[in-house]
């Protein structure tokens, strides 16, 4: 018979500000993987018990000295000891099939030229948030720009290629899938990724995609990255 291969090391990075009442569901998800598992929490500040929750499980804290994600996700990468990389924001929530998926994929040594993402859905019920998650296939699918509340799994070797996390306050996960495809491609993970609909609840859904949109095209244009930053979150 077959020896089983080893499943390679995952060291999973997540950013953190304020996220005390969402961590816990995340790290629920998270502890259903037994082995080979690195966990890092990279705290931008937070006043709330977000850290205190995270030591409570036993996970390396790193205390980022800026709040900026980007920043916060290239240092949690830094201190990284896996062979994978698997990037999440942590209001998220993963399928429960999300172990067998990664499994699958890691243990299969042309995955490496690859960068992998989730697909996206929203805990609403709502017909609005249904075509925002259609919108976020295609533009996953069609034109490679998956973005960071999607997740990114990515082996080590080609996240030092392509340069990994700038330290921007906002498209540090456009940034980085630009360069990434430059010479590789991405793929859906064939798992989702469940965020909350609440961060929308007091908006216009095509309205903030427009805006959303127009903040991409100025940062192209070399739009000064705190005003963009300032801009996007007062919405």
């Amino acid at each position: 018979m077959a020896r089983l291969q080893e499943i390679p090391s995952l060291s999973i990075i997540i950013p953190t500000l304020n996220e005390a009442n969402k961590l816990p569901l995340l790290l629920a998800d998270l502890n259903t993987w037994n082995d080979n598992l690195e966990l890092i929490v990279v705290d931008g500040g937070s006043k709330d018990s977000t850290v205190s929750i995270a030591k409570i499980h036993d996970i390396l804290v790193i205390e980022s000295l800026q709040k900026n994600r980007g920043y916060q996700l290239n240092i949690g990468a830094s201190h990284a000891k896996g062979d994978w990389l698997l990037f999440l924001h942590a209001d998220s929530r993963l399928d429960k099939i999300w172990i067998k998926k990664l499994i699958a994929i890691t243990r299969k040594i042309s995955s490496k030229d690859f960068a992998w993402y989730f697909d996206f859905k929203i805990e609403n019920a709502n017909l609005q948030f249904r075509i925002l998650e259609i919108a976020v296939a295609l533009r996953s699918y069609l034109f490679n720009r998956p973005y960071g509340d999607q997740g990114l799994l990515i082996h080590k070797s080609l996240y030092n290629l392509s340069g990994g996390f700038s330290s921007l306050n906002i498209m540090e996960d456009l940034d980085l899938m630009i360069r990434i495809t430059k010479t590789n491609k991405v793929k859906s993970i064939g798992a989702n990724i469940y965020t909350d609909s609440k961060k929308w609840a007091n908006s216009n859904i095509l309205e903030r995609a427009i805006k959303n949109a127009i903040l991409r095209y100025k940062w192209t244009q070399g739009y000064d990255i705190e005003r963009l930053s300032n801009e996007y979150y007062s919405q």
